[in-house]
């Protein structure tokens, strides 16, 4: 996809930044409290408190952030891949989450901050982005620094306020924005979302033209309808063809293939977008669903549960400890998205996943990409698949022969489903 076929940056920047936080105003309240993702998958939280003189940051923050040198704060201005910054407010709440990243500068240079607003110039039509910095002094005391955007006199420094360690919220801060970015609880929080790019992505109206025409509410048919889950490699497409043939079933994919041609297209968009297209995907099917159970069962090549867990695992930053607890509501099912009889989920250990990946060599999605470079983020997806409820996965393990991976499917459809 050529990336002159259509506006991007300002206007995108604003059409999201509407969407999952409001109308953005002209200045905006700098958080009080931010968590910083530090090597090896951990998180440090912080708070800014102007009374609190003789506070001791933490010292691998210290480490990171103090001297020598100096940091910036951007958010939620998102260009550079850095150190993950959330800054959120006390107590959490949907709505209040702003993503940044954490610019690190060890010379201390002036140029630094220089290219950083003459970078914030450039983009004055976009949601204005909120912009800090940090810098520690011969105490090894961290203070912020935040600066703002006078129109007669540029961008100015305004106070300084000390850092000090924060404890952990009960939640992680984006669980609360979850509904509203990715993991969403009905279709037409997804359809928003394209909707708001229908003026510069023309693939998204032909998308929404599709969810369109299926019925809101449908309705399982006769015969039982079976999800089959898994990460790349762990013999998905194998599985499913095979159980398919044995039951005499009819077999769809999510997303379908009615708007499979444009995955490339939305895999190259934001990850709002992205996981908006592939959530109204699920809706489509459903809509198939509906038709053929009514004629023979039904497997399915991923479904909402896919969309849910990578989800999850992206957004949620830091290590597994990280993730909504069991039985939180972000692993129900949409309310009123058709639910499957049965979901299986295909496992494999990870050495085993990446002999079968090596010797493939097909094109693969970001996502699936990353859990080949991430043992975290990959121990994250499959955390949140086996966390999902109401319904729940059937952990199938995949590393045997075909033959008996197929003879254990089909135990379990048996045992659950009485299709045989």
């Amino acid at each position: 996809m050529a990336f002159g076929r259509r506006p991007r940056a300002p206007l995108l920047l604003a059409r999201l930044s509407g969407l999952r936080r409001g109308a953005c105003a002209p200045a905006m309240e700098l958080p009080r409290c931010f968590a910083l993702e530090l090597p090896g998958c951990t998180l440090a939280h912080f708070a800014v408190d102007d009374e609190a003189p003789g506070a001791h940051p933490d010292p691998h923050a210290a480490a990171l952030l103090g001297p020598p040198g100096r940091s910036y704060s951007l958010s939620p201005f998102q260009l550079c891949q850095l150190h993950r910054l959330l800054c959120y407010h006390p107590g959490g709440g949907a709505g209040g989450l702003q993503h940044g990243f954490l610019l690190h500068d060890p010379r201390d240079s002036p140029d630094t901050r220089s290219a950083l607003l003459a970078l914030l110039d450039a983009y004055r039509d976009a949601p204005r982005p909120l912009l800090a910095e940090f810098a520690g002094d011969a105490g090894r005391q961290l203070w912020r620094r935040p600066w703002e955007l006078q129109d007669e006199h540029g961008w100015r420094q305004v106070g300084s306020e000390l850092v000090v360690p924060a404890p952990d919220p009960a939640l992680h801060p984006v669980v609360p924005d979850l509904p509203s970015c990715g993991v969403f609880p009905h279709r037409e929080a997804a359809r928003a979302v394209l909707e708001a790019c229908t003026s510069f992505i023309p693939e998204a109206q032909a998308v929404l033209d599709l969810v369109d025409r299926c019925p809101e509410q449908v309705q399982k048919g006769k015969f039982p309808v079976i999800a089959i889950e898994g990460l790349d490699a762990t013999g998905k497409t194998t599985v499913t063809q095979s159980v398919s043939d044995s039951l005499k079933a009819v077999l769809l994919k999510s997303p379908p293939a009615c708007i499979s041609q444009w995955r490339k297209i939305f895999d190259d968009e934001p990850t709002i977008i992205r996981r908006a297209f592939y959530s109204l995907g699920n809706y489509i099917v459903a809509s198939e669903i509906a038709k053929e159970s009514t004629k023979s069962p039904v497997i399915i090549d991923r479904y909402w549960h896919s969309t849910a867990t990578y989800t999850i695992a992206s957004e949620v930053s830091g290590g597994l400890q990280h993730l909504p607890p069991t039985h939180h509501p972000i692993y129900q099912w949409p309310r009123d998205l058709l639910k499957p009889d049965l979901v299986l989920l295909l496992t494999v250990s990870p050495e085993e996943r990446m002999k079968r990946i090596e010797g493939r060599g097909l094109e693969r999605t970001r996502e699936e990409v990353e859990l080949e470079t991430d043992s975290i983020y990959r121990q994250k997806v499959e955390v949140s698949y086996q966390r999902m409820e109401d319904p729940g996965c059937h952990v199938v393990d995949a590393s045997p022969s075909r033959e008996k991976v197929l003879q254990t499917v089909l135990s379990i459809i048996q045992n659950n489903c009485n299709v045989l």
